[in-house]
């Protein structure tokens, strides 16, 4: 009986942590929570693809999921990560159409899924959550705009740099492995490779075993802003 409580009180807390679903109700909250059910993922499992019928809207009640499409030569790239409280597969569920892309677990994860017809149902019933959803999915769009930007007018430098100062953390650390940084990006890995070592050269960064270290993130700042004529 207690996991049971213990599992309704996580998938409650993930949904009222969602930005879009807690402007419902408790009553509206309550009912999306008890007419979902659970969908666990390990890593790597792929909750949806591209084309699959928009049929349900999921929230992450732990773990983390990756948004990602594919190049003509079938190399990944990511589009956004997404941790707990956020909803995926919004957007099709909205408007009922196929899916846009691919999502896959990064680590193991548990969704809360929740049927179209219960989500439209909840946004008809108290439009507050609807315009929540849009400014939601407006930030995302403007998220996507800044990447197809950043596509058109940076080359590998200029967006690797880009990434590094958006993912370094304690002590200059960006925990990623080269592989992934070049699916993130979309170039290979051995593209990335050459350009960090470049920068080793140069004195900017270091290769550690736990990832890349930045010594000198102002001459990464420097060389984004050149591209961008800032």
């Amino acid at each position: 009986m207690s996991d049971r409580s213990d599992s309704a009180g996580s998938v409650l807390a993930s949904l009222a942590r969602s930005p879009v679903l807690a402007c419902l109700s408790q009553a509206g909250v309550e009912r999306l929570a008890s007419s979902g059910g659970w969908i666990a993922l390990a890593p790597g499992e792929v909750l949806f693809q591209a084309g699959d019928p928009g049929d349900a809207v999921y929230v992450i009640v732990d773990g983390e999921v990756e948004v990602r499409t594919s190049t003509r030569d079938g190399r990944d790239i990511r589009l956004i990560a997404l941790g707990p409280g956020a909803l995926v597969g919004e957007m099709a569920a909205l408007d009922g159409g196929a899916r846009s892309a691919d999502v896959a677990a990064l680590r193991r994860s548990r969704l809360w899924r929740i049927s179209r017809s219960a989500m439209l149902g909840a946004l008809e019933a108290e439009p507050q959550a609807a315009v929540a959803l849009v400014v939601e999915l407006v930030a995302r769009l403007r998220a996507a705009d800044i990447a197809i930007s950043d596509r058109s007018t940076l080359d590998l430098g200029g967006r690797l740099a880009r990434l590094l100062l958006a993912e370094h953390g304690a002590a200059g650390l960006v925990p990623l492995t080269q592989t992934e940084i070049g699916r993130r990006l979309g170039f290979s890995r051995e593209k990335v490779n050459r350009k960090l070592h470049e920068w080793v050269h140069e004195g900017w960064i270091e290769l550690a075993p736990a990832g890349v270290r930045l010594i000198v993130p102002d001459r990464l700042e420097a060389l984004i802003g050149h591209q961008l004529g800032t």
